[in-house]
């Protein structure tokens, strides 16, 4: 006589002590049957010990025996039946556990070592793992808590009774279910490594300190919320010339389509250019086409770069001064991509030595524009045509979306 039992690491097979313990292997293949351990936890684990598990409640206080639910038979526990004929003396032998004696419901336990001898004579054995003594092995190897609690959640998935010498009572056949319980499938512990290659764990890690950092932003009040994203169609715009205009600029990138506005940063006190800004486009589509053809481009003798904007800057000053936000403003702090965002403000004070991780080129003096000469020539001209910026690490459209950065801050 033998029942299957599928777990969350494994399947066991235990073969029944029939003639040593006829009603505790009654009532375990009767709550097979029931489906009455579908679901439930090994709720303590001592290691190089016994695991316990056959408690619905998993809490190590419920359950009770299959004559409970019998009409008639109202009796939660059985009595005990132990023999000097079976012993703890092998990894995998299973037995009934209880609190005092003759107080036997549901709970079982599966011993781990070899010679667990302080539990003879107490409780009653009633099975032994046929197969399946790797997969003890392996649950033998999870960590637990403080209360012998795995951190990693082993569940019994389903029962399978292989072999049922005993007749049916009465009543019965109501309390079998017409399909097992939904598989309850916890989150396996798996080790990511040996999942992703360098590059996915690059990035999982990456994304994982940028969510973290925005945390820690929102709780500080330095972001008005931790999901907040730069819209779609702003570019930020850095190494420029000093002597480059915010009218010069604009109407450079408005042959790729209609813009809502064009700022070069200025210091606050001598108004100098501090050789970056950001342009606002009316949609997406011209602003992703601006990225891809003004990359490294030459506009007054400076061969700039163009780089999607991660600045949320003036979404949160609205935020933080109450001021009441747009439709498009919100589109864009949801992360929406409809490309409504906001154009960004003139940034003031200690915004001037970087913007997105991108240091900013130091002033030079303004120079004159021959005709043909690459290192000289003025307006604009599209050096190695289709290049993009450097590649990533994290990948995305040439920056990573939704990383906080310091240079946010600075606006405010």
């Amino acid at each position: 006589m033998a029942v299957l039992i599928e777990t969350s690491i494994g399947d066991l097979v235990i073969d029944l002590k029939v003639s040593h313990a006829p009603k505790a292997c009654e009532n375990f293949v009767k709550l097979c049957k029931m489906k009455y351990f579908n679901n439930c936890l090994v709720y303590s684990l001592q290691k190089d010990y016994i695991a316990q598990t056959g408690d619905p409640t998993n809490t190590g206080k419920g359950g009770v025996s299959a004559y409970a639910k019998l009409p008639g038979l109202a009796r939660r526990y059985f009595d005990d039946e132990i023999t000097p004929k079976l012993k703890h003396d092998a990894v995998g032998v299973v037995g009934m556990a209880n609190d005092k004696p003759n107080e036997n419901g549901s709970r079982f336990y599966i011993t781990l070592r070899n010679r667990v001898e302080q539990l003879d004579g107490k409780h009653t054995i009633f099975g032994r793992v046929a197969e399946g003594l790797e997969v003890l092995e392996k649950m033998n190897a999870v960590m637990v808590d403080e209360h012998e609690a795995p951190f990693q959640n082993i569940r019994i998935w389903h029962t399978e009774v292989l072999e049922d010498p005993y007749d049916d009572p009465e009543g019965f056949a109501a309390l079998i279910p017409p399909k097992s319980p939904d598989v309850i499938r916890d989150e396996e512990f798996k080790k990511i490594e040996d999942e992703q290659d360098e590059a996915e764990l690059s990035e999982r890690m990456a994304k994982t300190l940028a969510k973290s950092q925005a945390t820690t932003l929102e709780m500080l009040h330095d972001l008005p919320d931790a999901d907040i994203a730069p819209p779609d169609n702003d570019l930020f715009i850095y190494k420029l010339n000093p002597i480059t205009q915010d009218g010069d600029l604009e109407l450079i990138f408005s042959r790729f389509g209609p813009i809502k506005s064009c700022e070069i940063v200025r210091d606050w006190k001598t108004g100098d250019s501090l050789q970056y800004g950001f342009i606002t486009f009316e949609n997406v589509r011209d602003c992703e086409n601006a990225y891809f053809k003004m990359h490294d481009c030459v506009i007054d003798d400076r061969r700039i770069g163009v780089n999607f904007s991660q600045s949320v800057s003036k979404m949160w000053n609205k935020w933080r001064t109450g001021s009441r936000m747009s439709k498009d403003d919100l589109q864009a702090a949801e992360g929406k991509g409809k490309g409504k965002g906001k154009g960004k403000g003139k940034a003031k004070g200690k915004a001037g030595d970087k913007e997105g991780g991108v240091p900013v080129v130091p002033a030079a003096a303004p120079v004159q524009t021959p005709a043909k000469d690459p290192k000289s020539s003025g307006g604009v001209r599209e050096g190695r045509r289709g290049s993009s910026p450097a590649a990533d690490p994290i990948g995305g459209r040439g920056a990573e979306r939704g990383r906080s950065r310091d240079g946010d801050r600075a606006a405010s």
